[in-house]
């Protein structure tokens, strides 16, 4: 098992922007507020850990294909991503769910776990992943992607409302879709460097 320091820092600042304004923060902000936080953290954790690990599984297996390939469909994914965050969107907004109390470590966890698990199936940072570890490696990618996820959660649920009433999150978005845009342009360079 290798681990690339550069490819941890690149999976965890790529997944941790486009995760942070997205509708999961803010599930895990709503979540947080009616449950107890550390069970509401356990589950989503372990959602985003069964995520990654299919994400990287996919990333695996497209690594196996000729380098050009790899980098080309890396290179379209990353423009995919950056459009999806360039262009905003207001779909993302605290969803109001039912008003309910949930108490107890397992209704809790496995309300958490399921919320996480349905709403991240196709989402922008698995894809993202998917494409990181086809370029850089499995096991770095996994790290770097989960303890993201796992932080963008954390974030949530501690300092949650800070964040959504004060940082504009169009700017977090602007942010990650230009490093993306970049990490694509930089690909396909790749390509004809190679």
């Amino acid at each position: 098992m290798h681990l690339d320091p550069l490819a941890i820092v690149t999976a965890f600042g790529l997944i941790f922007l486009a995760e942070l304004p997205d509708k999961t923060m803010f599930a895990s902000l709503a979540m947080g507020t009616r449950m107890r936080p550390l069970y509401v953290w356990f589950g989503t954790s372990t959602a985003f850990i069964v995520h990654v690990a299919i994400a990287v599984a996919a990333g695996g297996l497209i690594g196996l294909l000729p380098g050009w390939i790899v980098k080309l469909v890396s290179a379209l994914l990353f423009a995919f991503g950056a459009f999806m965050l360039l262009r905003g969107g207001g779909d993302d907004e605290d969803e109001e769910g039912e008003k309910k109390t949930v108490t107890g470590f397992w209704p809790v966890y496995s309300t958490a776990f399921m919320a996480v698990f349905i709403s991240e199936w196709g989402d922008l940072t698995q894809i993202t992943t998917a494409n990181l570890a086809a370029s850089n490696g499995t096991w770095s990618t996994a790290i770097g992607s989960a303890a993201a996820l796992m932080s963008v959660s954390a974030l949530a649920l501690l300092a949650g409302r800070f964040i959504a009433t004060r940082v504009p999150l169009k700017t977090v978005q602007r942010i990650g879709g230009l490093c993306m845009l970049g990490l694509a342009i930089w690909t396909v360079t790749e390509i004809f460097l190679s």
